[in-house]
């Protein structure tokens, strides 16, 4: 695959250190580490090492990840290796695709207290998930439940909301059966929605009496009881939006959606379009738009697209990506064996897959022959070797 013409590290790199220098003092470490581990990826900064190929004698350079969450580069990576253990967890059942969102008034708290509110959105939703599964009234069984944050909108604004990935059904109360939901729907969305408003809305308050919520700016005034309480009232009565997907095609489906959903980072390479001295341009999905016209372009100042990701970058120890129910870490190899025993379906053989591609060993991009190292050199020094421009060779098999 080619590199982008344009990537979120070139940017980093020649705007980074005015953007610091402008925003000393309201930078988070977290942050600079960030805006660091991008700007130094796969540069002589971190070191690497030298591939030479042992047909052509091909030579290539190849320098060293950050492998930091928030790297539009590495997150590839890391989601094939993820996916490889996923495939193994599959069921032959259809999955579904549910999606809990905090109303716009929340997701601004959450923004002043990412760590609190972000586990807060994860726990409520998994166990409003979890309990109307359990009501016999619906499905009246034990579900499994893989669940990623995402806290972004395509404009790069700050929206926090949880993808889940669910079985179609689960494992009833007694474990001797497997309970199938209906075709074609899960659980009642609108079911959904009340209990998840309820029940966070609970932990916002239970939070708040005890002092863990901070707040700054125009929200300093909601430190106060009754402020808060006004703050909340309208909020119980509008509808939160949990949104119900249709299902998937298969067990393939379900890993290509998760390839592309479960790594993903603020904003992709491949979305960047300009960066020039009238600001940053990329594409983006207006969603209140159906069809092809939702498909757009915006700019923004450089400074103010390098703060809009930036505001994204995840508390140290946030975990993005957690399982609950009959996947919770465990018990979740044993739930899984009993759920086969039960839909009458033998674990399915490993076979080779894109995601099991081991990519430290690529072949050779002109006679695709194999690869062989042939120097390891540290950060912040030079290979010895240098490399060669790629030519037309081409493999003939004489065998």
């Amino acid at each position: 695959m080619s590199r982008p013409a344009l990537e979120v590290a070139d940017i980093l790199r020649d705007h980074g250190p005015a953007w610091r220098k402008a925003n000393a003092g309201h930078v988070s470490l977290d942050q600079m580490k960030v805006m660091s581990a991008i700007e130094r990826c796969r540069t002589a900064a971190l070191g690497g090492h030298v591939a030479r190929c042992a047909d052509c004698a091909y030579t290539t350079i190849a320098y060293n990840s950050c492998r930091n969450r928030h790297c539009p580069k590495c997150q590839g990576a890391a989601a094939k290796d993820w996916l490889a253990d996923r495939e193994a967890e599959l069921l032959p059942v259809p999955y579904y695709h549910v999606v809990f969102t905090l109303p716009a008034a929340i997701a601004n708290i959450a923004y002043q207290n990412k760590a609190i509110l972000y586990d807060f959105l994860f726990k409520v939703s998994a166990e409003t998930m979890l309990t109307i599964a359990a009501d016999p009234k619906h499905l009246g069984a034990r579900i499994g439940i893989t669940a990623v944050l995402h806290t972004w909108g395509s404009a790069l604004t700050h929206h926090p909301h949880v993808h889940m990935i669910v079985p179609g059904g689960g494992i009833s109360p007694d474990g001797q059966r497997w309970v199938s939901c209906r075709p074609g729907f899960f659980l009642p969305v609108r079911v959904l929605s009340r209990l998840f408003r309820r029940l966070f809305l609970q932990k916002l308050v239970t939070a708040h009496q005890a002092g863990r919520l901070s707040f700054f700016g125009e929200h300093t005034e909601l430190a106060d009881a009754q402020s808060f309480a006004a703050f909340l009232a309208p909020l119980r009565k509008t509808e939160w939006v949990v949104y119900a997907k249709q299902p998937f095609g298969g067990p393939q489906a379900v890993l290509a959606y998760l390839s592309r959903y479960t790594h993903r980072v603020a904003i992709a390479n491949s979305r960047l379009i300009a960066c020039d001295e009238r600001g940053v341009t990329f594409k983006w999905k207006d969603y209140r738009i159906e069809g092809r016209d939702r498909y757009k372009q915006m700019r923004l100042g450089t400074f103010e697209f390098i703060r809009r990701f930036l505001s994204h970058v995840l508390p140290k120890g946030l975990n993005r990506i957690r399982h609950y129910g009959l996947f919770a870490k465990g018990a979740c190899t044993d739930n899984i064996a009993r759920a086969r025993e039960l839909l009458a379906a033998a674990k399915p053989e490993r076979q080779p897959t894109v995601a099991a591609v081991d990519p430290s060993k690529p072949a050779c991009p002109c006679c695709g022959g194999r690869m062989n190292i042939i120097e390891v050199f540290e950060r912040g020094a030079m290979p010895r070797h240098r490399p060669t421009a790629p030519t037309n060779h081409i493999r003939i098999d004489t065998s």
